[in-house]
């Protein structure tokens, strides 16, 4: 069994990567690891996440209240999110909340990373919504990331930031790098081009290796209703491509024919 203090360590060597990676600035992001039924560890508010020691982080109970804070150090203001996590998760056992440029930038465009356009991001991640805009520290980011958390371990948070969580720390962490990553092939791709997405049998393939892999989480591709539709299949994201397609086609149709009747005029 791994003891606190060597939690702790690993929380601030996460803490030094989400740094290191730019994936915060400052005194931004939060981590945190439940180390039972009923105790949290979490980093501390106020402080850079790339310069913790083991002395600055905070237990608290599944309430948010302080079980142990050295100092003047108080836990994260934002815990609630996580906390909210573990409630509605029980199989969660790490949260960890950043600010990672590329996917903060989809947050704040409001735009989901949605697109199946690697084998990793659909296997690992499937698709990343985003949660509506709530004040920070308040219950209202907590409220709007619940209605995800049953089918997804990523979640963009709009004009905000990215949240991901996991069985393990380092499993929540690798998901934050894997959402950025994903986001940034999905901006250059976009300058390049149109990205080139997976059709309907690539998709049908890649999410058959992910039910093989036994992977703990849930994943969109997985959450599926009693009539075997699932949120993110194949078949959903060929549709909302159509769709696109059939709106740009009728956006172009009309501007085409205003233009050739105001030339007739």
């Amino acid at each position: 069994m791994v003891s606190e203090y060597e939690i702790k360590k690993q929380i601030c060597e996460i803490g030094k990567r989400i740094y290191n990676n730019g994936f915060v600035a400052a005194n931004d992001g939060n981590v945190s690891v439940r180390i039972n039924e009923k105790e949290v560890l979490c980093t501390p508010t106020g402080v850079s996440k790339g310069y913790m020691t083991t002395d600055m982080i905070c237990k608290v109970d599944m309430d948010g209240n302080i079980i142990s804070a050295n100092g003047n150090f108080k836990p994260s203001s934002e815990v609630k999110m996580h906390l909210r996590v573990y409630k509605e998760r029980p199989d969660v056992k790490s949260v960890v909340h950043a600010h990672p440029p590329y996917g903060t930038s989809y947050a704040i465009a409001g735009i989901p990373l949605d697109k199946a356009i690697m084998p990793e991001a659909v296997i690992a991640l499937g698709n990343v919504p985003i949660a509506e805009y709530g004040t920070p520290s308040t219950e209202e980011i907590p409220d709007a990331v619940a209605k995800y958390l049953q089918c997804y371990d990523a979640v963009l948070l709009e004009n905000h930031g990215a949240l991901t969580y996991g069985p393990d720390l380092m499993s929540a962490y690798f998901k934050m790098e894997s959402l950025e990553f994903y986001a940034k092939l999905m901006f250059i791709s976009s300058q390049i081009g149109e990205p080139q997405v997976l059709n309907n049998n690539q998709i049908d393939k890649l999410l058959d290796i992910r039910r093989g892999m036994n992977l703990i989480g849930k994943h969109p591709g997985l959450c599926c209703n009693e009539d075997g539709s699932c949120i993110y299949n194949s078949n959903n994201l060929a549709q909302k491509e159509s769709n696109l397609n059939d709106e740009l086609i009728e956006k172009i149709v009309k501007e085409v024919t205003s233009k050739v009747l105001g030339a007739i005029k």
